[in-house]
This record gives structure tokens, C-alpha cells and sequence, in this order.
């Protein structure tokens, strides 16, 4: 039967819960296990697709075209596999099912009540993932202990524990025990009171991992184990890291792998960590230092941006190089190109939508293309790159999206809306894993190191195909389309060392020890403008402080 561990936390948000899921996936994989993995979140939105990047952070997107959140970008990137849209469950989500199902006659008659139509619903998502070729099955619970919202999702792990067996199902606890200046001690009462709340939900947990800054004593474990009615050998300490990378082994050298394998009953090997281990050896071995450019509108919260960092970190890692990112607001990019933008040894223009900072991405990507500066577009990366050389090479001066400018004469990025299916919120999108053919001889192509590739996409505009003649220049080159040709995926300069850029969503197939292809190219090119290995370009004086 297929095995259940539910991470739940407590006391406060952002104390590494997924994260915390994701190293306990990675530590189960090592020991031969087939792995998934779950996010149930509490919000009444069906999928975070609709939700501002300052709220939300990043959507990630799956192959099977789910919005999901983006813990599961940190699942697919530890257990290295790809998940799908039911991987994450949303109250709203939920809910909705719920209700349809009522409209429709299901229940009979039957007043349809939380207990029990909306906790038979979170165990059916909990089911879903439950098959032959899957052993273990791990399920984050977001929020936090004492959340009106998460009380469903409480009730049912509860009951699933009654219902398959308390042999199948381990209850993992993340909690903060913090350090009081004053008293110079690490407190253990915030431990105490969450176990409590959780208690007073029918729930004990199993295991306790214990985030602090620093690390927790033997002394205070056993204190834990007692307060708690843990087993000492359950409370296991995960003190701040350096690199999240390096979760997996902390809670490893805690023994929390064994300690979950012996309850489940689980006849697993010892992990075979060997490669996680070079990985995070790597992480900390780093010979250059690589300055890369991230020009977005959604800065201030780093999580918008989560999967394009990791993915650049992948590649700096693959090439032995640290990434220091420069984050660049791109509302006010053309204020900053002499004095700091020259400075980088490459330039990314991630995804978003809407026509803020759009000038500004554009200003930056005209500066890489005039000053022989790495740079990647992603999604609307290469929307704004488009118009950019549309524009300033092409003479099409007043070249616009139709997002952005729905009366522009020439709208070199248009929809195509009988290629999309409509949402419900009434646009196109084009959602999920789509497939390119690469021209042959291409940047792209030497990418990736084959001419047919498959990477994830969410966008509604698209490249206008009418104006393909006029950007046929000998040196614009739209070097990536679909297969029928009405859709072009990639595009890049024949000139340039590096000035690329995709529609689709690279990031999100990225891994630690397998770096998206796209994003490792761009890193080789801008380790050989940063170490002037590459002749084309212009020498910088890295000693140069940054403006």
C-alpha cells in the first residue's frame, strides 16, 4: 500500500515547510523509493494562475498545463520528477467540486456540510496520487497550525489515518524554537503550543523538525520529546543553511530518513547520497563570480522571480560559479544603463504580463544587443526583444504588442486566439509542455544539444508570423517554431554571443544536478565576457565597484 507522510507547521509562516517536504523526497528517492509529491492550499482561489506575483510569488507551471504554487517548483527540482495539476489542491478547488457536485444531484438530497463532503473531497485529491508505481506519497498542509482556513484539510488527514491504517500515515511537524537575545536561550514554548493546537486536532505528530537559527542542543530535544510525546529520535533539528541544497543532508545526519522508514515499515537501503553530496560540494566550490542582470517589475519580491534564480544558481553551479543576481527594477532601467547595467556580465528579461516596465526591459535588451551583452529572454522576454529590434533595427518605430498598445500600426506580438483554448477569465493562454523544432545550426539548437525539444509555456501573446519577412535580416533569426511552423518558440541574433530568448518557460525544468540547457548557455556566455575569454567582447574591469 502506498505510504502517507503530511508535513504540517506551526507558529509561523515561511519556516521552510516545503522545503523541509522536498529534502524529505529527495532523502526517500536515495533509498530506492518512488516518490510524489502534494500541496493543499487554503486559499479560496481555484489555482494561484490570477494572483498578483506581490502576493503570491511565482506560478509554476506543470507539463500538464496546471497553475500551481510554487513549492512545487522546489518538489520537481529535489525529487527530480515532473509533477501535474493534481499535485496542488486549493480550498477553492475544492470547494468548487463540492458545489458542482450538489448542482448537479449528487449527494441526494443530502445537506452538504465540511464534515463530511468537504473532507471526503481533500482525501479523494489525497488519493489521487496513490497508485502502483508510487510508494510513498508526501503532502505539505500550507498555512499554519491555529488557521481558521486549514481545518478541513486537519479533519482529513486525521481520518485518513483511521481509514488506511496508522502504519501507512506519518505526521511530520515543522516548528520554529527561536533564540531571545536577552535571555541568550532558545526557547521551546512556541514547539509546545503548536504541538498542543495541533493536538487538539486529533493529531500527534510522529516527528518534529525544529527550524532555528542556530543548533539546538541534546538537551533541549529530549526536553521537546517530553513536552510533546515525541520520541527523542523524532525531534530533529534543521538549523539555517547556507544553501537549501543542503537541507537533504542535515536532515539526513538527523537520521529523520530512517526514523520515517522504520514507521512506515518500509524495507528501504541506506540512501545513496553520493551525488547530492558532489552537488552541494560544488555549491561551495565556486571559482568565479558571475554578475547577472534580472530586470523585472516584481523585484521587491524575490519569490516572483523563484524559478529563473534557481535555474540560474543550476547552471553557476554545473559551471563552478557563484550567480550574484543585480535586481533591477525595470521602471528604472534606462536611468541605470551607463552606470550599472554595463557593469554585468549578463542580462535576463523574465516572464510577466501587463505593459509596466515594458520600456524599460526593452531599453536594457537594446543595450545588450548594442553592447555585445549576454542576454536571455524568457516569455515576455522575447516579446519586448522582438519589438526592441522592430523598432531600432527594422525602423518600425512605433512596433508594439496588442497587449500593450492595442492601436500600434504594427503589432509584430499579437493573440491567436484560434490556436488557444479560452479560459475562464476570458483570455487565451497557452498553458503546459509544447514542442519546438530547432534550426538546425542554431545557438538554440547547440543548446540543447538536439533539434526537437519540449518546454513549458503560460502566455497569450505571441510572436505575429506576418511580419517573419520583414525581420528576415540575415541576422534576426526566429531559430525556434512549433512543428506546423505557426508559432515561433525561440529567436536570436547570428552576430551575437548570446542574445536569445524563448517564449516558453525553461526555468521550470530545471534541476541542481541537470541545469535547463537555455540557462546554461546563457552562463557560458557570460562567464566568458566576466573572465574575457571571448574575444568579441569588450573587456571589463571586474574590479570596478558596481553603481
Amino acid at each position: 500500500m502506498t505510504k502517507h507522510v503530511f508535513v504540517t507547521g506551526g507558529v509561523a509562516s515561511s519556516l521552510g515547510k516545503g522545503l523541509t517536504a522536498s529534502a524529505l523526497g529527495r532523502l526517500l528517492k536515495a533509498r530506492g523509493m518512488r516518490v510524489t509529491m502534494q500541496k493543499l492550499d487554503p486559499y479560496l482561489n481555484v489555482d494561484p494562475g490570477t494572483m498578483n506575483p506581490f502576493e503570491h510569488g511565482e506560478v509554476f507551471v506543470t507539463d500538464d498545463g496546471g497553475e500551481t504554487d510554487l513549492d512545487l517548483g522546489h518538489y520537481e527540482r529535489f525529487i527530480d520528477e515532473n509533477l501535474t495539476r493534481q499535485s496542488n489542491a486549493t480550498t477553492g478547488s475544492i470547494y468548487s467540486t463540492v458545489i458542482a457536485a450538489e448542482r448537479k444531484g449528487v449527494y441526494l438530497g443530502k445537506t452538504v456540510q465540511v464534515i463530511p463532503h468537504i473532507t471526503d473531497e481533500i482525501k479523494n485529491r489525497i488519493r489521487q496520487l496513490t497508485s502502483d508505481d508510487t510508494d510513498v506519497v508526501i503532502t505539505e498542509v500550507g498555512g499554519t497550525v491555529g488557521d481558521i482556513e486549514i481545518l478541513p484539510f486537519l479533519e482529513a488527514i486525521r481520518q485518513l489515518r483511521l481509514d488506511i491504517g496508522p502504519e501507512n500515515v506519518f505526521y511530520l511537524h515543522v516548528t520554529l524554537v527561536p533564540f531571545i537575545g536577552p535571555s541568550g536561550e532558545q526557547k521551546t514554548k512556541p514547539t509546545q503550543h503548536s504541538v498542543t493546537e495541533l493536538r487538539s486536532r486529533g493529531i500527534q505528530p510522529d516527528a518534529i523538525v525544529c527550524r532555528s537559527d542556530e543548533p539546538i542542543s541534546d538537551e533541549l530535544k529530549r526536553k521537546i520529546s517530553r513536552l510533546c510525546d515525541v520520541p527523542v529520535a523524532g525531534v530533529v533539528n534543521a538549523a539555517d543553511a547556507d544553501s537549501l541544497y543542503e537541507i537533504p543532508l542535515v536532515l539526513h545526519d538527523e537520521k529523520l530518513d530512517r526514523f520515517i522508514c522504520d514507521h512506515l515499515r518500509l524495507d528501504a537501503p541506506e540512501a545513496d547520497l553520493s551525488e547530492w553530496r558532489e552537488l552541494v560540494e560544488r555549491v561551495y566550490s565556486t571559482e568565479h563570480t558571475v554578475r547577472i542582470g534580472l530586470i523585472g517589475k516584481y523585484v521587491s519580491l524575490i519569490d516572483a522571480y523563484l524559478s529563473v534564480v534557481e535555474a540560474l544558481r543550476h547552471a553557476g553551479i554545473h559551471h563552478g560559479s557563484n550567480i550574484e543576481i543585480d535586481w533591477i527594477q525595470a521602471e528604472e532601467v534606462e536611468g541605470l544603463l551607463v552606470d550599472r547595467i554595463r557593469h554585468l556580465d549578463g542580462i535576463v528579461i523574465p516572464g510577466g504580463f501587463g505593459e509596466r516596465g515594458t520600456e524599460g526591459k526593452m531599453a536594457a535588451a537594446a543595450y545588450a544587443r548594442e553592447h555585445a551583452i549576454p542576454c536571455l529572454g524568457i516569455c515576455l522576454g522575447l516579446q519586448v526583444m522582438t519589438i526592441e529590434y522592430a523598432r531600432n533595427v527594422l525602423g518600425l518605430s512605433a512596433a508594439n504588442s496588442l497587449e500593450f498598445d492595442p492601436q500600434t500600426p504594427h503589432p509584430v506580438i499579437h493573440l491567436m486566439e484560434d490556436q488557444h483554448h479560452v479560459s475562464e477569465k476570458g483570455g487565451t493562454m497557452r498553458l503546459g509542455a509544447y514542442v519546438a523544432q530547432l534550426a538546425p545550426g542554431s545557438k538554440v539548437a547547440k543548446a540543447y544539444g538536439e533539434e526537437v525539444v519540449s518546454e513549458r509555456h503560460r502566455h497569450r501573446y505571441e510572436f505575429n508570423s506576418k511580419y517573419a519577412g520583414r525581420f528576415d535580416d540575415g541576422d534576426f533569426w526566429t531559430s525556434g517554431e512549433s512543428p506546423d511552423g505557426r508559432l515561433v518558440e525561440f529567436i536570436e541574433l547570428r552576430s551575437h554571443p548570446f542574445w536569445v530568448a524563448t517564449q516558453a518557460h525553461p526555468e521550470f525544468k530545471s534541476r541542481p544536478t541537470r541545469p535547463a540547457p537555455l540557462f546554461d548557455a546563457f552562463i557560458a556566455a557570460a562567464m566568458d565576457r566576466a573572465t574575457g575569454r571571448n574575444p568579441q567582447l569588450p573587456s571589463i574591469d571586474v574590479t570596478e565597484s558596481m553603481q
